[in-house]
């Protein structure tokens, strides 16, 4: 009885730090994809990942209709952005031509319209709960 006190004590006690770490979720919708063949990659990013390698999160799913939908679940709040590529063959990569241009699809989050590669400034928005967003390839 005594142990059973003493178990029961300390779970009440820890339950007293528990953090919430539920964070936020992000659901993203990605359209204008030209065909379904191969897969849908998303990232989520900070400003020191963004275009450094992986993100924070990194999802894939199937494009269905020349849509995608993906979920970040458990997100702090705070500034992101989002890349998002067709990868049509499956490589995990961004393939390219030889002068350097990107052989598939890509966008961000804000779907901004500009020349050269993605820029943190133009794709970031702020969380602070869950929101729903959608990209335009």
């Amino acid at each position: 009885m005594k142990t059973l006190f003493l178990s029961f004590a300390l779970l009440m006690s820890t339950l007293g730090f528990a953090q919430d770490t539920t964070g936020h979720s992000i659901t993203v919708t990605v359209e204008n994809f030209l065909t379904n063949d191969g897969k849908a990659v998303i990232s989520l990013h900070t400003s020191e990942t963004f275009m450094r390698g992986p993100g924070l999160q990194n999802l894939d799913a199937n494009i269905v209709d020349g849509k995608a939908t993906f979920t970040f679940k458990n997100v702090q709040s705070g500034e992101y952005a989002l890349l998002v590529l067709h990868d049509k063959n499956g490589n995990n990569q961004m393939d390219f031509e030889d002068n350097g241009m990107p052989k598939e699809a890509y966008g961000t989050s804000n779907s901004p319209r500009s020349f050269g590669p993605p820029n943190y400034d133009e794709a970031k928005f702020k969380l602070e709960k869950d929101v729903e967003l959608s990209i335009r390839l």
